[in-house]
């Protein structure tokens, strides 16, 4: 068994018999000798006009050696009669992936989740999309899976220090995904395929003993006397060893909740701004350099990663493309009748005629808190966090005003719009170009009504990407309002060595709600790292 490193044309790499041929040539073997191979790691170089596909291949040169074993397994066992049995509040991707780690280790996992089951979920969505108003427990943000399960699917990380997301790639795959997880450098997942592979997480909890409440809403939690903790919800009591708080970063009233009960928050910096959304030959012929390959089938739907410096009256900081969405949909991804945010998506096979992408503003608490707050120096405190959480608030219904409520449909996701080069030069759009959001969009001068450090940000950031992209700013695209759930302005604290709460032994903070993760693949890794802590590794 031999690893080689291939650089290949996009012909050469669509087809096996070219990857064998380039093996056995890399090898100075003849073409016999190679009896079979598995990629490893497979990315597309786009960066001058000849594009390339890199590989890495696991070659085997005997029918012994191709016996391939089996990707990793996971072995679950059975807890249904477990001594141990630790909470999990949320089954998003830090939630689930806990619970699956728990099974590993011979613990009882009980999920806690206010959301419903994946199929239900899917027909509040369908309802949200056609503008029947949003079911505040049951949309984009809640319900199994979490946010992710119907916002892309990207296995993708900017993080190297979580530990082995390996491990994350190996459990998705083993409950469905396809082998691509494995070797993808931005493996892709798609929304269409997300529910059976959730569905075969909850099954495999469900049939070795752990337990899942839907429909269930954690409302307090304390300590027993024997030193066990005690969680509270709107059906019931449930008491375990740890709980392991994994509540989504939309939960704004599970924060305010855990600030009356005397959990100590802390505000964070997060990132807002808008989302983009070009054709999506236009993004192929910038990214592709107008290259054939992409209309042969030869190159997936382009993508592309933008960030700059911006410097202004409100310092400095990052503009930069969050979530981008080849071949995908914009969606309504507010929790409450009046939160006008959006998001994006795509499925599996990447085919709308859309690309878009979260473009964004990096934000810092000080932008956010009160000048009594900043005056008093106390920007780590409770209420500081709670302020900044106010602040995300009035932004989303600002959107809400200027889109549902302008269109004088305010149960709607109606979403404000502007085309792109408009907004960039201060003209109100008169019209919208078709887009791929469902619930409508109606014209808006969001350059009016950002907030100024987001604004005048995304501004020159459009023009840096233009200046990159020659094309990038025009107004064949158009931006919705807002992107506001890139991720938490409040962090749940936590020692960085045990992950308890400070103030609060056996209380876990985890995932995107705890402030810690930034998607999916994060998330669930900080979900196995709790978990793995409990169970004293």
């Amino acid at each position: 068994m031999t690893q080689v490193c291939l650089t290949l044309t996009p012909q050469q790499a669509a087809d096996g018999q070219s990857i064998q041929k380039a093996v056995a040539r890399e090898l100075r073997l003849p073409f016999e000798a190679i009896y079979a191979y598995r990629i490893q790691k497979r990315s597309v170089d786009a960066r001058q006009r000849q594009i390339k596909v890199l590989l890495t291949v696991q070659a085997f040169l005997s029918a012994d050696e191709a016996q391939l074993p089996p990707y990793e397994q996971p072995l679950y066992r059975d807890v249904h009669e477990a001594q141990r049995q630790v909470l999990i509040v949320g089954a998003g991707p830090a939630g689930l992936f806990a619970a699956l780690t728990l099974l590993q280790k011979g613990i009882r996992p009980v999920i806690i989740e206010r959301g419903k089951p994946v199929s239900e979920r899917k027909v509040d969505i369908a309802c949200l999309n056609k503008n029947e108003g949003i079911r505040p427990e049951s949309n984009y943000c809640f319900g199994e899976g979490g946010a992710g399960t119907f916002s892309d699917g990207k296995l993708f990380s900017r993080s190297k220090k979580r530990g082995n997301m390996q491990r994350v790639m190996e459990l998705f795959h083993y409950h469905g995904a396809a082998d691509s997880v494995l070797y993808e450098a931005h493996a892709h997942i798609g929304s269409d395929r997300l529910p059976a592979i959730i569905r075969s997480m909850r099954e495999a909890i469900l049939e070795h003993g752990g337990i899942i409440r839907f429909e269930e809403k954690f409302t307090g939690i304390s300590r027993e006397a024997d030193g066990a903790i005690r969680i509270l919800t709107d059906r019931g009591t449930y008491t375990g060893e740890a709980v392991i708080l994994a509540i989504g970063h939309s939960a704004h009233d599970t924060y305010r909740l855990l600030a009356q009960s005397g959990i100590s928050l802390q505000p964070k910096g997060f990132a807002l701004g808008v989302r983009a959304e070009h054709p999506q030959w236009l993004i192929d012929d910038l990214m592709y350099h107008s290259s054939p390959l992409r209309k042969q089938g030869l190159l997936p739907a382009a993508s592309y990663s933008l960030v700059t410096q911006v410097h202004n009256e409100f310092g400095q900081r990052g503009a930069y493309s969050f979530c981008m969405c080849p071949g995908g949909h914009i969606v309504p991804a507010g929790s409450t009748a009046h939160s006008g945010v959006v998001n994006g998506m795509s499925a599996s096979h990447r085919n709308s005629p859309f690309a878009n992408s979260g473009m964004v503003v990096e934000l810092h608490p000080e932008d956010m808190v009160s000048y009594d707050t900043l005056q008093t120096g106390d920007l780590l405190s409770t209420e500081a966090a709670l302020e900044c959480l106010e602040w995300q608030e009035k932004v989303e219904e600002t959107s809400w005003q200027h889109g549902a409520v302008a269109a004088g449909q305010p149960e709607s996701a109606i979403a404000p719009g502007q085309r792109l080069k408009d907004f960039v030069e201060g003209r109100e759009s008169k019209d919208l170009p078709k887009t791929s959001y469902l619930p409508g969009c109606i014209p808006s001068r969001l350059d009016q009504w950002l907030p100024p450090v987001v604004s005048k940000a995304l501004r020159q950031g459009f023009r840096d990407f233009d200046r990159k992209y020659p094309g990038f700013l025009t107004n064949e695209a158009v931006i919705l309002g807002v992107e506001s759930r890139s991720s938490s302005p409040v962090r749940i604290p936590r020692d960085p060595e045990t992950l308890q709460h400070p103030a609060f032994p056996g209380l876990y903070p985890a995932g995107e709600g705890a402030g810690y993760a930034g998607g999916i693949t994060s998330s669930a890794l900080d979900g196995i790292n709790a978990a793995l802590r409990i169970a004293g590794e």
